[in-house]
């Protein structure tokens, strides 16, 4: 596995570790369709979660949130409303950045996490 894989494999453990422990269920990593990918897909209260994990670093430069771009949040919402087509939830969508900082890579121990959430939304 590429050491890019390797940090988006490491990001989005972190933040579906980070949404559990605030009452999110985790439903899934990594749904794909040809129309475009969800990194985490969790459920709390009365909304299903489909949030995009941008890992970096740091943020000296920019925000991690700041790269989730309007042509990726259009694949985002397509590939959220193929899940929703095909299981019939009934819950209300809303769409997460989670950023995550880890300084050392996947030796961070501790990697700093700001959930946003609707941070963007189906038009």
């Amino acid at each position: 596995m590429s050491d890019t894989r390797l940090l988006g494999r490491f990001g989005e453990a972190a933040a579906a570790e980070y949404l559990r422990s605030r009452g999110y269920a985790v439903l899934g990593l990594n749904y794909r369709t040809r129309l475009g990918e969800i990194d985490v897909i969790a459920s709390r209260g009365r909304y299903v979660v489909f949030a995009e994990v941008k890992l970096r670093k740091d943020d000296r430069f920019a925000q991690a949130k700041e790269f989730v771009t309007p042509a990726k949040q259009r694949r985002v919402i397509a590939a959220a409303e193929e899940w929703l087509q095909g299981r019939g939830c009934t819950l209300q969508p809303r769409f997460d950045v989670i950023e995550v900082y880890a300084p050392r890579g996947t030796d961070t121990e501790k990697p700093e996490i700001r959930h946003w959430e609707n941070a963007f939304t189906a038009d």
